[in-house]
């Protein structure tokens, strides 16, 4: 009996949730143009199962997907032909890393050092944004790191990055340099 009822609770949460990422699609998809269908959005919500799953992580409430949606549905490096899978890896790559950050990092915090990384260090690069940006990011939150708290995860990356980046500088003067002299 018990079992039933929690398989009804789930079933009905599923369902709402399903009509709230219905109507988000409806927008974005006006918006940007793109596109899921039913099927592909709940195939997402059965990936965010797999996912919790996998990391043995608990949701009350409401799922993260309509957040990712809303966070990325304007990337640069997001299109209709690859929306469906970036969301799903997007999804897992978020519940790895609430995990790995301790629940230290609040998911806005998360979405917003995700996006940013996404679109620029990563350029797109789910694997990147996975194995390099967040990992070296989940690992001084965890060892005490607090900056994210002030910038909401904003500008927080190139403290931790370890690859020498654009120096607008040097670039400057070799132009100066092969122009001017």
């Amino acid at each position: 009996m018990e079992k039933d009822i929690f398989v009804l609770g789930a079933a009905e949460k599923s369902r709402k949730e399903l009509s709230v990422l219905s109507e988000l699609q409806q927008r974005v998809e006006e918006k940007y143009g793109l596109a899921l269908s039913e099927n592909q959005l709940i195939a997402l919500q059965q990936a965010r199962n797999e996912s919790l799953r996998k990391y043995q992580r608990v949701e009350f409430g409401r799922g993260i997907l309509d957040k990712l949606i809303f966070t990325f549905c304007d990337s640069q490096y997001i299109f209709q032909d690859n929306y469906e899978e970036v969301l799903e890896e997007l999804q897992d790559i978020f519940y790895l890393f609430k995990n790995e950050s301790q629940d230290k990092l609040t998911d806005d915090e998360l979405l917003v050092f995700m996006r940013e990384q996404y679109e620029t260090v990563c350029c797109g690069d789910t694997e990147y944004l996975e194995s390099t940006c967040l990992e070296r990011f989940s690992r001084a939150v965890r060892a005490g790191y607090e900056g994210s708290r002030e910038s909401g995860g904003s500008g927080e990356y190139e403290q931790f990055s370890e690859e020498q980046r654009w120096d607008s500088e040097l670039y400057q003067r070799a132009l100066k340099t092969l122009f001017w002299e």
